[in-house]
């Protein structure tokens, strides 16, 4: 449930912007969600259905970038891609490990008319 309150944002933020390039239409919305970071493509395009209606954002089509999730070692700084739950790192077996990518959300980019 929390997609509602960022897809809120997300056609906030579309719409000002287009307000600025004075659009008449946005056509697509590009978004990059990290596969860690806990939202759904699927629940925000059904809030984003709603929330645009009857505005400019209205049949914009929203395109989803995923990106996969990525660990550092803290220990020997190796940068790998976790398998399944194993997070510890594939060359010193450590398990002090960070999240550099997946926690993504952000709009990219817009197409307006």
């Amino acid at each position: 449930m929390h997609e509602l309150g960022v897809t809120e944002n997300i056609v906030n933020i579309a719409l000002a912007k287009a307000g600025e390039a004075q659009a008449s239409k946005i056509s697509q919305i590009n978004l990059v969600i990290g596969e860690m970071s806990g939202f759904a493509p699927d629940c925000i395009q059904f809030y984003f259905d709603s929330l645009s209606r009857d505005t400019i954002a209205q049949g914009a089509v929203l395109h989803f970038e995923l990106v996969p999730a990525q660990l550092r070692c803290r220990n020997c700084s190796t940068i790998f891609t976790p398998q399944d739950t194993l997070w510890s790192c594939p060359e010193c077996r450590g398990q002090s490990v960070e999240i550099s990518k997946g926690r993504e959300l952000y709009m990219e980019s817009m197409e307006v008319e």
